[in-house]
């Protein structure tokens, strides 16, 4: 794909990069004009999703499921496929505790600069080895972007689309305050979070979740998987 045809066909999750230090009608714009992917859900239930990515980390991943389990919280953990290996049993845990696995791809890159021969080989990759735990139903993009050529072939293969309206820049800004901070204050009914796993950006989430969630339950919300906050199917970005 070259660079005018990808800037050409990617629908703004750049705006998304924004989140974290702008109103949130921005956030309903940016999800009213760029269909295909879940940003939030229109409701005044006081519930929002946890997404974490870049998982699973045999160091951080226990760390953070810990933490669910101990603020009776559920997340949807968006895999890298090739970062299973070693950890099949950490990955079960994770299903076993009523969270939900998603597609983050098999290698941790730009799903926008791949063909679209090769965004749906690396998609079904993932999907093959996620699927010896449990059922996949969303699919993340890399690094944020994605056009309607991939939105097309995520469709076929029966994945749902989730960016989110929560984001705290935390690959950019590794500070567990300032992602505590800045997820307490664009926080609503109907959110999805941002946050990652692995490495470095694991041990800061574990942080920022051990601040958020018991504060999150003090403003009386519940913090669920995507699934549990989108369960129908259609337009989800129009939700």
């Amino acid at each position: 794909m070259t660079h005018a045809s990808a800037s050409a066909g990617s629908l703004a999750a750049l705006g998304l990069l924004l989140t974290a230090c702008t109103p949130f009608p921005l956030v309903q714009r940016v999800a009213a004009s760029h269909s295909g992917c879940a940003f939030y859900v229109n409701t005044s239930k006081k519930v929002v999703a946890l997404t974490l990515d870049d998982g699973p980390d045999r160091k951080t991943t226990p760390l953070i499921l810990d933490l669910l389990k101990r603020h009776k919280s559920r997340a949807t953990f968006f895999l890298i496929s090739s970062r299973i290996p070693g950890n099949d049993s950490l990955v079960l845990r994770t299903v076993h505790e009523g969270h939900e696995i998603g597609n983050h791809m098999s290698r941790d890159q730009s799903s926008i600069s791949l063909s679209r021969r090769q965004f749906e080989r690396s998609l079904l990759e993932a999907d093959s080895a996620l699927r010896r735990f449990a059922r996949p139903r969303w699919m993340r993009p890399g690094s944020g972007w994605y056009n309607r050529e991939m939105i097309s072939t995520l469709q076929r293969h029966n994945y749902r689309c989730a960016l989110g309206s929560v984001y705290p820049f935390d690959p950019l800004i590794p500070v567990a305050s300032y992602s505590t901070r800045a997820i307490l204050r664009q926080v609503r009914p109907g959110a999805i979070i941002i946050l990652h796993d692995h490495g470095k950006r694991g041990r800061n989430t574990v942080k920022v979740l051990s601040q958020i969630l018991p504060e999150l339950a003090r403003r009386g919300y519940s913090v669920v998987t995507l699934s549990e906050l989108l369960p129908e199917r259609g337009d989800p970005a129009r939700h």
